[in-house]
């Protein structure tokens, strides 16, 4: 590894464990508020963290602080390991969940804003392990890596091979030519829409420990909720649900377009061609899954989460497919109703959903809108060039040619991006799934979703699957969060080559 900067590899790593135990004494007064016996677990926690980061900061002197591509994606997914290892502590040394691989899962599930949950009793959590895990969700949405870039100039090292690490789509927007002011300008968007909502739900009649946690889980696209009843808990509250709506659906949408539009360039957003097809996509398939539960299923139909159905209205029907739509394209996860109960045409919808993603650029895992246009119009183009072989005809994004290298990115990523996903549905069917779980687990998983179907639907959770399975989906889902190709180079032998 001589050819590696491992200095500043573990330097780095070492910034990121403290910020992790920073945040993790943010949790530490709300619950010795309460009285938690849980207060001292998440206080240790937070204690040796930051030890650890101040270890592998200060022993890690680098001469040299120049990050080349190889160092920032070792960077970027030991990070996140880091975050997940050190983040597991609190659940630890609380004897909240005292398993370890139930902890890594948690945590994993919560960095990567996937939101499955291993938890069957999330009320009876202690406050300060619930505001934690929200916490893990927020800091994953735009990712403590982007953070990192902001202050890093401080520490005399650069970031922009982190950021191309951190978000590898294809959208190369900036805000700013510089990527320190990006990731400030990043961040003060992400914890401006935060708390906005905060103060909207609280409004709308949350309590404020709800409120806080909800816009935390919202605006990163996590899903943890502090009910496990999810947002069902809510049915009653229709204003609730609509804000939830609203901010889900910002998330999901790429922050240069919504930086433009909180500077009041809002032409600029609905000449975009990703939000066009985003924002219709919605709307479009709402309305079918609204026509479905009014009218094609049966009216006697109940679950445990409230039912469209049942409650009887059209608002309802509507409220509860919009709701429900843009939680899975946007990977939030958060659930109003069981959608796997609405018939089988609803589920296959939904299934379909979970290989959609928001847009590029936006907090939201997935493919990404963009990939599926540009994936759309090369096929179309494919058929010109069958009719005029030799005609040269460009695939063309917002008015722009792409370069025919992004194109075979785009390809390359769909291709392994479902290869994955069927290899991972095999692995857990042996790994004691049955066939539509392993395909909803695998799914789920791999777009950082949350709710799937089968036996992990949106009125299950992840409990119930074995050491291994927990394990692997913990896997599918750091690649997915890191959107596969940031992983999946350091297995490849030319990663580990000299030149």
């Amino acid at each position: 590894m001589g050819f590696l900067n491992t200095k500043i590899i573990f330097r780095f790593l070492g910034i990121t464990a403290i910020l992790n135990g920073l945040f993790m004494f943010i949790a530490f007064p709300l619950s010795l508020f309460h009285d938690e016996v849980a207060r001292w677990g998440i206080l240790n926690a937070g204690i040796i963290t930051v030890f650890i980061g101040l270890l592998l900061y200060f022993f890690n002197k680098p001469t040299n602080t120049n990050i080349q591509k190889k160092e920032g994606y070792l960077i970027v997914t030991l990070g996140w390991l880091t975050l997940s290892i050190t983040g597991m502590l609190p659940y630890l040394l609380s004897g909240a969940i005292p398993n370890l691989t139930n902890a890594f899962f948690e945590t994993l599930s919560g960095y990567s804003t996937t939101g499955s949950s291993i938890l069957t009793d999330i009320e009876g959590m202690p406050k300060g392990i619930l505001f934690w895990r929200s916490i893990t969700h927020w800091i994953g949405g735009m990712g403590i890596i982007v953070l990192t870039i902001a202050i890093l100039p401080l520490l005399g090292i650069g970031g922009m091979q982190l950021f191309m690490a951190e978000a590898p789509g294809p959208s190369a927007d900036k805000l700013h030519p510089r990527i320190t002011d990006t990731a400030k300008r990043l961040y003060l968007i992400y914890v401006v829409l935060t708390f906005v909502q905060f103060f909207l739900l609280k409004i709308a009649g949350m309590t404020w420990f709800d409120a806080i946690n909800h816009a935390m889980a919202t605006v990163s696209t996590g899903g943890f909720s502090t009910k496990a009843d999810s947002i069902a808990f809510y049915n009653g509250q229709p204003l609730i649900q609509y804000i939830i709506i609203v901010f889900m659906f910002i998330a999901g949408t790429n922050f240069v377009l919504t930086y433009f539009a909180l500077k009041g360039k809002v032409q600029k957003v609905f000449q975009s061609e990703e939000f066009k097809y985003y924002f219709f996509g919605v709307l479009s398939i709402s309305a079918i899954v609204a026509l479905v539960i009014l009218f094609s299923q049966d009216p006697n139909l109940e679950t445990t989460l409230a039912h469209p159905k049942v409650l009887g209205e059209t608002e309802s029907a509507i409220r509860h497919s919009l709701f429900m739509v843009i939680s899975v394209v946007t990977t939030t996860g958060f659930v109003t109703a069981d959608f796997t109960m609405w018939s089988f045409f609803a589920t296959g919808i939904f299934f379909a959903l979970f290989f959609t993603g928001g847009s590029a650029g936006s907090t939201s895992g997935g493919i990404k809108v963009v990939r599926h246009i540009v994936m759309l119009k090369n096929s179309f183009l494919e058929f010109k060039k069958a009719l005029h072989p030799n005609a040269i005809i460009p695939v063309r994004y917002d008015g722009k040619t792409v370069n025919q290298t992004i194109v075979f990115n785009i390809l390359s990523f769909f291709i392994i991006y479902m290869l994955i996903f069927i290899i991972a549905s095999v692995i857990l069917t042996f790994l004691g799934l049955d066939f539509i779980s392993a395909l909803g687990a695998a799914a789920s998983s791999l777009g950082n979703i949350g709710p799937a179907i089968g036996s992990v639907s949106p009125v299950d959770n992840f409990a119930h699957l074995s050491n291994a399975a927990k394990w692997f989906c913990s896997f599918l889902m750091l690649i997915g969060r890191l959107e596969l190709f940031t992983v999946l180079i350091l297995f490849t032998p030319f990663f580990w080559r000299k030149n």
